[in-house]
């Protein structure tokens, strides 16, 4: 028989460790565990390019659930 491992459900949160506004990098950042500063990387980018970079920031701080 196999031991079945009891994982705790990932949750996407707001940082609290790495929050510079309103923690949305830092909590993308953790949940799929990479570099914060690429996170904030990729939506400084798609800002500057004309893409939705700016407004999808402010969506993700008002939907996230705070960690």
């Amino acid at each position: 028989m196999q031991k079945q491992k009891n994982y705790a459900p990932r949750r996407l949160m707001k940082s609290e460790q790495n929050e510079v506004i309103f923690g949305v990098c830092g909590g993308i950042a953790e949940y799929f565990n990479v570099d914060v500063t690429l996170v904030r990387l990729a939506f400084v980018l798609l800002t500057l390019a004309g893409g939705p970079g700016l407004v999808l920031y402010i969506i993700m701080a008002l939907v996230m659930p705070d960690a």
